[in-house]
């Protein structure tokens, strides 16, 4: 049996006190639930992206370790990107495992793009398990450039 003394933090008066003063107290209760090691990992995002722009194009780049890019679709929908498919990992049998960080099954990101872009010329190509999507952008937001008449 364990003992566990709660303190009231001062932060909170008024109407919302004991409201502030319960959410602390099952905050604490689900953080002694749950193991400290799973409670502080960051829910992560798959494939983690980069994304950058020039004057002509959006660059996506994704970072897709072992995934082939035959496993890998990619969908472009209106100012959308879609990237999803499926990571597999080599799962001998008969094994117990002392940490288990990769993931593995389907996967999909769906990413909102800063800017209209023309879909007809989309462009993809897989490198050292980087997937690089180049997207060009639609003529209509691209910078013109004004001549200056003297």
């Amino acid at each position: 049996m364990a003992i566990v003394r709660w303190t009231r933090r001062p932060s909170a008066t008024g109407p919302f006190a004991e409201l502030e003063r319960l959410q602390g107290e099952l905050n604490r209760l689900f953080q002694a639930v749950f193991r400290p090691e799973v409670a502080r990992r960051p829910a992560g995002v798959f494939p983690p992206v980069n994304i950058s722009e020039d004057a002509d194009n959006v660059y996506v780049r994704a970072e897709l370790p072992g995934v082939s890019p035959q496993d890998v679709d990619v969908a472009v929908a209106s100012e959308t990107l879609s990237l999803s498919g499926r990571r597999s990992t080599e799962q001998p049998e008969k094994v117990s495992y002392h940490r288990r960080e990769r993931e593995s099954g389907e996967f999909q990101r769906i990413i909102s793009l800063p800017i209209r872009i023309n879909p007809d010329n989309v462009r993809a190509t897989a490198r050292d398990g980087i997937l690089l999507v180049t997207l060009p952008k639609a003529e209509e937001v691209k910078p013109k450039k004004i001549r200056i008449e003297a």
